[in-house]
């Protein structure tokens, strides 16, 4: 089974091509919506959240209150290194469970969804491939204002505590760049490069 971890920038559209690869034939996990599912209402994080940063940082529907974390983190590198600490386990927990069911379906080529593969650093030891979705800032900035209707300075603090662009396409074993193509050409990119992985 190949491992390609995916990854790009907030508003690079990794997750349309996680879909498109999805498409083809590839078993994604997704790292952020497991980090979600942690996250939310009664999950596994919910206590220990709870006793490492009190009250505050848990939402009235008792998930964690992204907002005030992410104003927090932000602002607190300690703070954030103590989410990380918390969330960061959970998550890489989960991966190992799919990756085991993915094996176990004799899944030939497995994407990992990594929205910080480059900047954890020990991804690149436990994939084969690493794909980076690529945009210019403008329009990552553009695509997720208009998504979630954060003020643009604020997308901008996410973009700047992010690997540059330059870093992520360092990593890259290829790279789509996902600007000013229609969805079934960024497909065909996909599947002309994912044939090499039993796509």
């Amino acid at each position: 089974m190949v491992k390609i971890g995916l990854t790009g920038g907030i508003g690079s559209g990794k997750s349309t091509v996680a879909g498109l690869l999805a498409q083809l034939g590839a078993i994604v996990i997704d790292a952020d919506a497991i980090s979600r599912s942690v996250t939310a209402a009664g999950g596994a994080a919910i206590g220990p959240l709870l006793a490492a940063f009190g009250s505050a940082a848990i939402a009235a529907d008792g998930a964690l209150d992204r907002d005030w974390m992410r104003s927090l983190v932000f602002a607190d590198p300690a703070a954030k290194l103590r989410l990380e600490h918390i969330v960061h386990p959970l998550v890489g927990n989960e991966i190992a469970r799919q990756t085991v069911g993915a094996q176990a379906q004799g899944a030939r080529c497995l994407v990992l969804d990594i929205p910080l593969l480059v900047e954890s650093g020990h991804w690149r030891k436990k994939v084969d491939r690493i794909l980076v979705v690529d945009c210019t800032e403008a329009t990552q900035i553009e695509r997720v204002v208009r998504r979630s209707g954060l003020a643009r300075s604020a997308v901008q603090t996410i973009i700047d505590a992010q690997s540059s662009r330059r870093r992520r396409r360092e990593a890259a074993d290829a790279v789509i760049f996902n600007e000013g193509k229609s969805l079934h050409e960024i497909g065909d990119e996909l599947a002309r490069w994912g044939a090499q992985f039993g796509l």
